[in-house]
């Protein structure tokens, strides 16, 4: 029997990614990878072959071989590259929806700080064609949150929904509501520096590593290469 409405309802996460990982079957800039995850590997399994046998355009799906460093499986769906893609997920985020019992998903272009809404409309980010693909993935790396990260002393850093999780080997991981990401030279505090902040600055700074970490109130500033990331401790 086939899956029915909400049966992976709290199982799948609300957002989920585009172009993050490499294409097992082509060249990255002929193949569509779309990734979701999952809490449960069986879940996850399920919703590999929903896609999978559900969609004529979907080429491929798998779920990875182990747990992820966020606790989930990635489950990974193979499309081609063209002018019919942001249908094709609009119409299969349609059916996951239903699936997971949520009212909307989110996606994350690229490894994007930000993520938008999985409208018809937003997934036009997604570049149809070779040329707009290189032209968007060079333009994607400046937003990149693991590139923004690649100086620091971290194991790993990933984002859910609106969440940074990094974490250093032998320590517990540190959370971060993701605020904004902007040049540095573009950044405009409201609030005044918290002179009360160096001791959370120096606990940070042997933390992730040597980046410019300022305090602003309860918002945290991250400086690295003309970029500034704006976050608060959760």
């Amino acid at each position: 029997m086939g899956l029915q409405k909400d049966d992976l309802i709290h199982l799948v996460d609300d957002v989920f990614e585009v172009d993050s990982f490499s294409s097992k079957m082509g060249e990255d800039k002929d193949i569509v990878t779309v990734s979701f995850s999952v809490h449960e590997r069986e879940a996850a399994k399920d919703l590999m072959n929903f896609c999978e046998k559900g969609y004529p355009f979907v080429l491929d799906a798998d779920v990875s071989t182990g747990e992820q460093s966020d606790g989930t499986y990635k489950v990974f769906i193979e499309i081609e590259r063209n002018r019919d893609v942001p249908e094709q997920i609009a119409e299969m985020v349609y059916g996951i929806q239903d699936l997971a019992g949520l009212e909307k998903l989110r996606f994350r272009y690229y490894k994007s700080f930000k993520s938008e809404e999985a409208t018809l409309e937003n997934l036009g980010v997604i570049p149809l064609d070779n040329d707009t693909y290189e032209k968007a993935i060079q333009e994607s790396k400046v937003n990149n949150y693991t590139k923004f990260f690649d100086q620091s002393m971290l194991e790993s850093v990933h984002m859910k929904a609106n969440k940074i999780v990094v974490k250093k080997a032998y320590a517990e991981p540190l959370v971060f509501e993701f605020i904004k990401f902007v040049n540095s030279n573009k950044l405009f505090m409201t609030e005044a520096f918290n002179i009360d902040a160096y001791p959370e600055i120096l606990f940070l700074t042997k933390y992730i590593g040597d980046y410019n970490i300022s305090k602003y109130g309860d918002e945290l500033v991250f400086e690295n290469q003309g970029k500034a990331l704006v976050v608060k401790r959760t």
